[in-house]
């Protein structure tokens, strides 16, 4: 059995080294203990912090990284130059012109943008499109894909006759519009978001055109050729 002595002695030995480190001359004696009474397994957890440290940090590098949207197109600043719409012309027989564009450059997104359309002929559809191009540099564009508006305010999308397009960047559709005719198609690939849309109209005896419709025009034909110039136009601008 340990009797009051044994554990008056333990207890006076770490007085002991106490007072032998307050005795250092030159040195606080107080200092002095804390330094030397320092267990190994704090330097062990002080190791543990930092290495967790580091790795929270490198969590939040790659996660930053990894909620970058991928892209593998170029921005173009005249977008005419690349969209000639040589077969959506042979389709309906007519050639486009009349080119205007725009573009510009930001932190977050880089957009080009280009409208062409066929020359006025007395009794002859008329026919529009217009291309966007928008890069995505910060935040990726997937859930928020395909559910704005068209590029013209005064045209509204039927979404119930939406159709996916196979084979064409990550998700490609087809919506026709149902306020005017036409149909726009949507594509997205990575961060970047390309949209043409293509309308049509009629000229009446007042000389004011009005939508078209079905009649005299292959919507089908057109909407291949627009899948056509969607897929040669992402060809010229990829990387």
């Amino acid at each position: 059995m340990i009797g009051e002595p044994e554990i008056d002695g333990d207890w006076h030995t770490a007085s002991g080294a106490e007072a032998a480190a307050e005795a250092l001359p030159g040195e606080p004696g107080r200092e002095r203990v804390r330094g030397g009474a320092r267990r190994p397994w704090l330097w062990a957890l002080g190791g543990v912090v930092a290495a967790s440290a580091v790795w929270a940090g490198t969590l939040a590098v790659q996660d930053r990284s990894s909620s970058i949207p991928r892209l593998d197109y170029r921005h173009s600043v005249d977008l005419c130059k690349e969209f000639d719409l040589k077969v959506l012309g042979q389709t309906v027989g007519r050639e486009f012109e009349g080119h205007q564009s725009g573009e510009a450059m930001f932190l977050a997104r880089d957009w080009a943008y280009c409208s062409v359309g066929t020359q006025y002929a007395k009794g002859a559809v008329l026919y529009g499109a217009q291309v966007l191009v928008e890069l995505h540099k910060k935040v990726d564009p997937g859930p928020e894909f395909a559910t704005g508006a068209g590029t013209d305010p005064g045209t509204r999308l039927d979404i119930g006759e939406r159709r996916e397009v196979p084979g064409l960047g990550d998700r490609a559709v087809l919506d026709p519009y149902y306020a005017h005719a036409g149909s726009r198609l949507m594509v997205l690939d990575g961060g970047a978001v390309f949209t043409l849309t293509v309308q049509w109209h009629s000229e009446v005896a007042d000389g004011a055109p009005v939508a078209e419709g079905a009649r005299g025009v292959d919507e089908d034909a057109i909407e291949a050729a627009m899948i056509e110039e969607m897929r040669a136009l992402m060809a010229k601008l990829k990387r």
